[in-house]
């Protein structure tokens, strides 16, 4: 009889308590647990001989127990405007995109959280992909050290943010969403600073909710794109499960629990949102709670269903919204000769 292949272990899934055991468990000392979480998280090892300071009798040792199931970047593509686009390979080949967005003060990982979308939103080209999986937190962690080793090549600077806002609903992936922005901020991980980090959700109340009880530290954008049920449900089937009502009330108490302010993302496309009422419908909605607007251009995913709004309703937006007191800016796209704006990640390659 043949034995059966053994799969050996994601050595990234233990926790460092775990390590430690397992060290022990094979006779030796507990700390050389701490140098391999450390190459795991600080360093960002991708493979196990890469732990310079262990010797080769352990390194051999970790290698016949587990594997770094690493991501590969596959496919590169390199926009006029110098943003990045991924194509993500993972240990069981499925596909993702992130992408590299540079701007003069601050370089930009945009990453995803799922294979797919389930949420089917009419204009985004990743909700026309099957949801196939949730991405693991290493998987997460790993497109964000890739493009901060790409900040470092082909800029010479350092990555300053991580937006959330890739393919997939990160708080339908929530554990494990977090469970990477742990090790992105932890001092024993990349270190970088919870309030350069925002997750962006299309507004799944209960967990937004349960984001506030959890007290997290990193900002919430939410994709928005109508403040009326009958026109946001017409482009967001989402809305007819969690309400702008259910919305605003998980809002309220986001707010209350973290003093945080939110971000609403918000597309104005011609003949769908690009009213007088449409406006005052989101400018009543941002008075919920503190909230600033981001109106962002719109980038077409083929088919001309959606058109992006005239300069001057997008001007009669700004205007109602900041002279009210509400923050607004209109936020070019980048990356759009490459697929790599909003709405336009779909694994073309």
């Amino acid at each position: 009889m043949s034995e059966g292949v053994i799969t050996k272990r994601d050595i990234r899934k233990l926790k460092l308590e775990e390590l430690k055991e397992f060290f022990v468990s094979q006779g030796e000392k507990p700390f050389r647990a701490q140098q391999v979480y450390e190459w795991l998280w600080m360093k960002s090892a991708k493979s196990i001989d890469q732990m310079t300071n262990i010797s080769l009798e352990t390194r051999t040792m970790l290698k016949n127990h587990f594997v770094i199931n690493h991501i590969k970047v596959d496919n590169m593509q390199r926009s006029a405007d110098g943003t990045i686009k991924n194509a993500v390979t993972l240990h069981d080949g499925m596909i993702v995109e992130s992408v590299l967005i540079p701007t003069e003060k601050r370089i930009t990982a945009c990453v995803s959280s799922q294979v797919g979308c389930s949420l089917a939103c009419k204009f985004c080209a990743t909700a026309r992909l099957k949801r196939q999986r949730n991405l693991s937190p290493d998987e997460i962690y790993d497109q964000v050290v890739a493009i901060k080793e790409q900040a470092e090549v082909f800029f010479g600077r350092p990555l300053t943010n991580i937006v959330f806002m890739g393919m997939g609903e990160p708080l339908l992936n929530y554990a494990n969403v977090t469970a990477a922005i742990e090790k992105i901020t932890a001092q024993k991980g990349l270190n970088m600073a919870s309030r350069r980090i925002t997750v962006s959700t299309v507004g799944v109340a209960k967990m937004i909710k349960k984001m506030a009880d959890d007290q997290v530290k990193f900002n919430l954008a939410v994709s928005l794109h109508s403040a009326i049920n009958k026109t946001r449900s017409s482009i967001m089937p989402i809305n007819d499960t969690n309400s702008l009502e259910e919305l605003g009330e998980a809002l309220i108490y986001w707010y209350q629990k973290t003093k945080n302010k939110v971000t609403y993302e918000y597309v104005v496309w011609k003949g769908i949102n690009d009213t007088q009422e449409d406006a005052e419908a989101l400018l009543k909605f941002c008075k919920l709670v503190p909230s600033k607007v981001n109106l962002i251009e719109y980038n077409p995913i083929d088919d001309g269903e959606f058109q992006q709004a005239t300069d001057s309703t997008l001007t009669m937006y700004m205007d109602l919204l900041e002279k009210n007191g509400i923050t607004t800016r209109i936020r070019k796209s980048r990356g759009k000769d490459i697929d790599a704006a909003c709405g336009q990640l779909a694994n073309k390659t």
